[in-house]
């Protein structure tokens, strides 16, 4: 199976979770490839940052029998950009595409102006970037961080509500076609009904589009946030009922191109501290196991957690679900200092 979007820590942030326990879990969970985004610290913007990631990685994906590649990170600057593109032309697959945050998460790499997203669609553009430009899609000018309530997980919902999403869905597909974007854009995390319409709507035109979806978006609502023990904080945040079935609808039917974890593990304490990201690699298999059934074909099954990730990016995959899954989410769980699918099964 395949995870193209994972946090695995390490660096600045080891006592969150250490490359080497990130691959150990993931391949425990039955995956063979999986994608580190680019808001470690230190940041992977440049090509040795990026080679010192992937050397850091490199004997526990030999001794775990993963493949481990990053996401390159893009800034403002277009020179920046420029020698992004150049790294990932030389070191696909091990880059396996290039992240724009369009508003800010963890890290604070967030993209939030008009004219800095215009700057990066440009330039990838005049570059003739030809790969997959990955974004994190909540527009800044629609959060409302007034209405979180610190210790009161489901007030993140609101914080962040489903329009921010929506709108920054809307002003991608804008820019991409606007600037002649010769990539292929994903959404990731994808959250919302609208912004699913608008991904439909935009691969009906042409556009070369795709989004992915994680198990906590699929099979968890923001009331189960209101359980504090879940620690049920992420960006994007979870969303009401209506959202969460056309998340897990657009899984079946291939509205949704294929899962993907968002796994991002903290400290206890980084949670209490109003931390989002929660441990993903368990959730995959909840997710899988629901699924199946559900009655989901197993040819859309694979699709979903292995072939069409890999078709997306130019990669192999040997199309392999994980089994034995009970005991792999058992075990997966008792890795992380919290479980925030408790009471799934």
């Amino acid at each position: 199976m395949i995870d193209v979007h994972v946090h695995l820590r390490d660096w600045q942030q080891s006592a969150k979770e250490t490359v080497g326990h990130g691959l150990a879990v993931a391949s425990l969970c039955g995956f063979r490839w999986v994608a580190d985004m680019p808001n470690t610290a230190p940041a992977l913007t440049d090509r040795e940052t990026v080679l010192d990631r992937l050397a850091l990685a490199s004997p526990y994906a030999r001794k775990h029998h993963v493949s481990y590649s990053v996401h390159m990170g893009l800034t403002a600057d277009e020179d920046q950009i420029r020698h992004a593109v150049n790294t990932y032309n030389e070191l696909f697959p091990r880059v396996l595409g290039l992240k724009m945050f369009a508003g800010h998460s963890t890290g604070n790499m967030g993209l939030v102006s008009p004219d800095a997203q215009r700057t990066v669609f440009r330039t990838l553009t005049d570059s003739d970037y030809r790969g997959i430009l990955l974004v994190h899609c909540e527009k800044e000018s629609l959060l409302r961080p007034e209405l979180f309530v610190p210790g009161r997980f489901e007030t993140h919902s609101a914080a962040r509500p489903p329009e921010a999403e929506a709108e920054s869905v809307r002003d991608m597909i804008s820019l991409a076609m606007e600037t002649g974007f010769r990539g292929g854009l994903h959404i990731c995390h994808i959250s919302t009904r609208a912004a699913l319409d608008l991904v439909k709507k935009a691969r009906a035109e042409g556009l070369d589009i795709s989004c992915g979806a994680t198990a906590h978006h699929s099979l968890l609502t923001a009331s189960d946030a209101g359980n504090h023990d879940l620690f049920l904080k992420m960006n994007p945040p979870l969303r009401d009922e209506s959202d969460r079935q056309a998340v897990y609808q657009g899984l079946i039917d291939g509205d949704v191109d294929f899962v993907e974890s968002d796994h991002a593990p903290h400290t206890l304490a980084d949670k209490e501290a109003g931390a989002s990201g929660i441990p993903g690699f368990a959730g995959s298999l909840l997710l899988l196991k629901r699924l199946k059934a559900d009655g989901v074909p197993h040819a859309r099954l694979v699709e979903l957690f292995c072939s069409a990730a890999a078709d997306r990016f130019g990669i192999e995959s040997d199309n392999r679900l994980a089994d034995r899954l009970d005991w792999r989410i058992a075990k997966a769980r008792e890795e992380y200092p919290f479980d925030p699918f408790s009471g799934l099964s």
